[in-house]
């Protein structure tokens, strides 16, 4: 029997004793016979179930150890909390399982609705509640997103995009150019005001719900850079917008964020330049990212979003000269692989 199967059956077992006690603490009655189906999956090892009944809608998380960690989402739902975030309420959790019972925040993803016309009333929202936890004192303990992690995130670029996707390795200048590339934008992270950061605040992961978003998936958060969440809103793996659309929703959260004492760059333009670097080095982690899932975890779907993260980057070396170097890094990489065909 797959092992998939085997936690699934410890995920039932585990989960009817917790259903009666949630029951019973809410005086909802007997347990009613329930139907648990695949809700969603995700690039990680997770998966979710709905649990649903006498009008009911549960969800189950199912967070294999020990390729995952349900204690980080437990922490960081309570912190987001703090700031009235509309997060799953955890109902029971099983940390070393790797199970919790938690709300369910509907059905609808932003990515499910949004189009060219409702974009605007949905992003509103979303950066209110973005604004919201920005606002909360770093007290809580979480990593940061120091020199170590952002060189690490950058990492994934040449080893699995590169070196296992492209079948390519770096040229001494080219390794040479790559480096400098990386204090480019590394530097620019570390210069920035530190918030909570989501890490992968999009339109997949925030819910159509009441009140308006449902935020899913921040089990990695972290302390770091003010610019992060928003510009990982507007350059989503899924969807794209015009670049002067974007730039006025940017301009508005900073006006806002201004206004509401979150501490972003005093400067608009310099506020926009970390903002189109913090990007750059997110697009190029995730094309890694995405290079890794491929050919580790035998899930090639993602590489078909690779063309996307190098159209945003393109975008950002078209108004920022001193990243020319690695437009001409990755126009030698492409040279290179289609050589290669």
């Amino acid at each position: 029997m797959p092992d998939q199967d085997v936690r699934l059956q410890c995920l039932q077992q585990w989960l009817e004793p917790q259903m009666q006690t949630l029951f019973a603490a809410n005086g909802w009655g007997a347990v009613p016979p329930a139907t648990l189906q695949p809700a969603s999956s995700d690039a990680s090892f997770r998966r979710y179930f709905r649990w649903e009944a006498a009008g009911r809608s549960l969800i189950v998380m199912d967070a294999p150890p020990p390729q995952e960690n349900c204690r980080p989402f437990v922490e960081v739902a309570n912190l987001l909390a703090r700031a009235d975030l509309n997060v799953p309420r955890i109902y029971a959790a099983d940390l070393d399982q790797g199970f919790l019972l938690l709300s369910d925040l509907g059905r609808q993803t932003y990515l499910d609705v949004i189009d060219s016309d409702n974009a605007d009333s949905l992003f509103g929202p979303a950066i209110d509640a973005l604004l919201a936890y920005q606002q909360l004192p770093m007290d809580t303990p979480l990593p940061h997103y120091d020199d170590a992690l952002l060189r690490r995130e950058l990492q994934l670029f040449p080893d699995w995009y590169v070196a296992r996707e492209l079948g390519l390795t770096f040229t001494a200048e080219q390794q040479a150019a790559w480096q400098r590339v990386c204090t480019l934008l590394i530097d620019s992270a570390l210069a920035q005001p530190k918030v909570l950061v989501h890490r992968d605040y999009m339109p997949r992961n925030l819910m159509v719900s009441e009140p308006n978003p449902g935020v899913l998936d921040f089990q990695d958060a972290v302390y770091g850079p003010v610019t992060y969440d928003i510009t990982s809103l507007f350059k989503d793996a899924f969807l794209s917008w015009p670049e002067p659309r974007v730039q006025g929703w940017r301009e508005g959260y900073w006006h806002k964020a201004r206004a509401a004492g979150v501490p972003v760059q005093a400067d608009l333009a310099d506020f926009l330049r970390a903002s189109d670097l913090m990007g750059v080095q997110r697009h190029l982690k995730v094309i890694g990212i995405f290079a890794r899932i491929c050919h580790r975890d035998g899930k090639p779907r993602y590489l078909a979003d690779v063309p996307r993260f190098f159209v945003y980057i393109e975008a950002v070396l078209a108004r920022r000269p001193e990243l020319a170097e690695l437009g001409e890094l990755i126009a030698q990489l492409k040279h290179a692989a289609e050589a290669a065909r």
